[in-house]
């Protein structure tokens, strides 16, 4: 027996709540909320929504739910219906036109030399508008190219300039891994990543194994990072001086997963792997006059 979704009940003075859905525009999109009203939809339904933009397919991944209107995001928009088969059929239509847009983009930008790459182009819903997602090192100057676009394609232009993380988002890929890309799968935001990250978990500090398709580093080395973190505050510090069975020395190296450091000891033995150390305090500074004033 599945429970049935509540609907707002009636009141005198208009509805106190309102049933929202979320919805998503690509896979690995975000996650936009739309008034539902008393339409019903199944996760996975595919939607015609409005947008500030004009009207959008999107696809159900939430179910309806309500929320009191002092609550609500501002702007909410509803959403029009479920797809029909004639908005399946645009849709199809959108995408054959965009790749002949794409096509006639990329000959009129050689043409005329423009210092950019184009990376994929996006019809509206009801190609009202198009959107031509690029990437460039510097500022472009693509006037004339828009006044081509327009002119054969016959409806609004955009030019959206992206990162290449966007565009690795976009075009999508395999990563180092054998696996279909983070950002194009499932990642809706990207992370900060940075090389801390990379000498905490002990990976060698090559571009080519740390970095993306995008080329910068990996989204992935972020996943595990608060893990590395936990274990490295409960071991000793690199370079500092520990206390071993074997006897007294210093840490050269660590393996946070196995619980292992590497010691060499003072007596000039070679290094061993150990994981019961403990580690030696330095020697305190010394008190100087002023410390000393309250005890005379």
């Amino acid at each position: 027996m599945t429970d049935e979704i509540k609907k707002p009940e009636p009141d005198k003075n208009g509805p106190r709540e309102k049933r929202l859905v979320g919805v998503k525009f690509r896979t690995a999109g975000r996650t936009y909320f739309f008034e539902a009203r008393d339409q019903e939809f199944c996760f996975g339904d595919q939607v015609i929504v409005e947008t500030e933009n004009g009207s959008a397919m999107a696809r159900i991944i939430t179910p309806a739910f309500l929320i009191p209107l002092d609550q609500c995001p501002k702007d909410l928009k509803p959403v029009l219906r479920k797809a029909n088969r004639n908005d399946l059929e645009r849709e199809k239509k959108n995408r054959e036109r965009e790749e002949r847009a794409y096509e006639y983009c990329v000959a009129r930008i050689k043409e005329r030399n423009v210092d950019m790459k184009l990376v994929r182009v996006e019809y509206l819903h009801d190609g009202s508008r198009v959107i031509f997602y690029y990437t460039a090192g510097q500022r472009v100057d693509f006037r004339d190219l828009v006044k081509d676009l327009a002119h054969d394609l016959h409806t609004r232009i955009e030019m959206r300039q992206i990162g290449v993380r966007d565009e690795a988002k976009l075009i999508g890929g395999l990563g180092n891994c054998g696996r279909g890309l983070c950002c194009a799968s499932f990642l809706t935001e990207f992370a900060s990543v940075s090389v801390k990250m990379v000498k905490d978990q002990n990976l060698a500090m090559n571009p080519a194994k740390v970095s993306g398709v995008c080329g910068r580093l990996m989204c992935c080395l972020a996943y595990e990072h608060c893990v590395y973190q936990e274990l490295l505050g409960k071991m000793p510090r690199k370079g500092s001086a520990v206390d071993t069975p074997a006897g007294r020395g210093r840490v050269v190296d660590l393996n946070p997963l196995a619980h292992q450091v590497t010691v060499q000891l003072e007596d000039g033995q070679k290094n061993f792997k150990c994981e019961q150390v403990k580690e030696v305090a330095p020697p305190a500074e010394p008190e100087g006059p002023e410390d000393l004033k309250g005890l005379e």
